[in-house]
């Protein structure tokens, strides 16, 4: 009885996070466009019909509908499903660590919060401080309620975390005489450092950079643009900011026991 009653939850945890995930791609595509996240009512972007609340079921819909507009037809985005699918993922990752303990809630906006990011960086080359700064703030609050740190850990998190990549931003300008690394990264970054604390900000940045440079390298081969290709830091951030909400802490576990051998 009680694996049906957490198989139960586990279902519903799912679809809100598929819930919210929908709407954070309603924040994705209108915010850094300015434009009301309530107003008007969702529609197709191709022919401005709106969408009926049946055709706009999380997942369900897309799937329904073949991935396309039921008026015109026109395709819809694969990003919706998946931002929609990973949403879901994440909070049930967590609910299963946490249950419905205050971590699950503070892990599970942080998460959101970077999954939105990601993606507004990657159609946009831009990181809307509405959400950094928010979350920014978010985080040192939340950590009173922590159970991962303290307020003490979150601030100097935030200050390591904006600190360093400010003082590397201003290193990369004064060899390179341009800008490589934006305001937007920084702040994410402090961010990040409210809700993880400095030894996040240390994963963060390390995972960022080897799976950025793998992927930076990739792109440069195929752009034959070499130096002069750019790609957006936030989203390498932002996957190596949730890689240590789920493993790093045990990682850095092994780690140090490994020195002790």
């Amino acid at each position: 009885m009680e694996s049906t009653v957490s198989m139960i939850q586990q279902v519903l945890v799912g679809v809100m996070g598929c819930c919210i995930g929908s709407f954070m791609n309603v924040v994705i595509h209108r915010l850094p466009r300015k434009q009301s996240l309530a107003l008007p009512a969702s529609h197709c972007p191709h022919c401005g019909k709106p969408i009926a609340f049946y055709d706009n079921i999380p997942l369900l819909s897309y799937l329904l509908l073949l991935g396309k507009c039921r008026h015109c037809r026109a395709s819809i985005s694969l990003r919706y499903p998946m931002v929609e699918a990973m949403a879901g993922f994440l909070a049930v990752a967590l609910f299963q660590r946490y249950g419905f303990e205050p971590q699950f809630f503070i892990e599970f906006v942080f998460v959101i919060l970077l999954l939105a990011i990601a993606f507004i960086d990657l159609d946009t080359y831009l990181i809307p401080d509405v959400l950094s700064l928010s979350g920014l703030a978010l985080g040192v609050l939340a950590s009173f309620l922590s159970i991962r740190l303290s307020w003490v850990d979150s601030l100097v998190g935030v200050l390591i975390g904006g600190g360093s990549l400010y003082l590397l931003a201003i290193g990369y300008q004064y060899l390179r005489r341009q800008d490589g690394i934006g305001g937007g990264d920084i702040k994410l970054l402090g961010m990040i450092g409210a809700f993880l604390g400095a030894p996040g900000v240390v994963l963060t940045v390390v995972v960022a950079s080897m799976v950025g440079t793998v992927v930076g390298l990739i792109a440069m081969r195929r752009s034959g643009e070499g130096m002069k290709t750019m790609l957006p830091f936030g989203p390498f951030l932002s996957l190596g900011a949730v890689a240590y909400t789920f493993w790093g802490e045990g990682f850095l576990r092994w780690y140090m026991g490994m020195l002790n051998l």
